[in-house]
């Protein structure tokens, strides 16, 4: 019975710090796909001298700036979107929910990282 108990206590100590640690790695990959992100359109402002029109040309070009699309579905807990422009670009990542992150996070033209 002791032993069951000493057991019972480790989990209930072990078990949030697991998930404190899960959410936090989703959001430091969450960071470092923003920068990803971030430095694939600079590449191609650099060389067509305007940011993509779509997200769609990242991963489409011979060879891909992006070599995962990150704008569909769900990654590491988080989804991605784009707002586009010439001259401009804002990319969002939000968490899908609470268990998968707690924060969002935005890069915008020249990279500049922030969380709103």
């Amino acid at each position: 019975m002791i032993v069951v108990a000493i057991i019972a206590v480790i989990v209930a100590i072990a078990i949030p710090n697991l998930l404190r640690a899960k959410v936090s790695a989703n959001e430091a990959a969450a960071r470092a796909t923003l920068k990803a992100i971030s430095n694939s359109l600079e590449n191609y402002a650099v060389l067509n001298n305007v940011y993509p029109a779509d997200t769609g040309d990242l991963i489409g070009s011979t060879p891909p700036y992006l070599n995962v699309d990150f704008f569909t579905g769900m990654h590491n807990g988080y989804t991605f979107s784009a707002i586009l422009a010439d001259y401009s670009y804002t990319v969002l990542a939000s968490p899908v929910n609470a268990n998968t992150g707690t924060t969002s996070f935005t890069i915008a033209t020249g990279g500049v990282l922030t969380t709103p």
